[in-house]
């Protein structure tokens, strides 16, 4: 999905969590995923102008999941570890990348400042 407008991230949002539903995931995990999918949008349209999701169904050990990927080749973060990695540990209120954490199971990131920045989460069903 290609992302340059609050448009799409309402679009994104929405195709999330109804694919999530059709993998079988529950609705409170679907709207996690949404959840997740609006704010990594949201950054892409805030940051970079333009971007792209990917959705894909993974599997591990029996169990469905998806893969979220945020791609831009936007400015870059050029310190991923305060804008991300150091989430605090009750994510009370705070939203964006440092509360992805919080949303889903597994989250990566790569960035340099000057060259774009790609988010890789997953959630697993429960």
């Amino acid at each position: 999905m290609m992302i340059s407008s609050d448009r799409d991230i309402v679009a994104a949002r929405q195709r999330g969590r109804t694919y999530v539903l059709q993998l079988g995931f529950s609705s409170p995990e679907a709207t996690l995923v949404a959840t997740a999918i609006s704010e990594l949008a949201r950054n892409i349209v805030l940051y970079a102008q333009k971007g792209e999701i990917e959705l894909q169904p993974v599997e591990e050990n029996g169990r469905p999941g998806v893969l979220v990927i945020a791609r831009d080749d936007g400015p870059g973060i050029s310190d991923v570890l305060r804008a991300a990695i150091d989430a605090p540990s009750d994510c009370g209120g705070v939203m964006g990348l440092r509360a992805m954490k919080c949303l889903v199971d597994e989250f990566e990131i790569e960035s340099r400042a000057g060259h774009g920045t790609r988010v890789a989460v997953k959630k697993w069903k429960a």
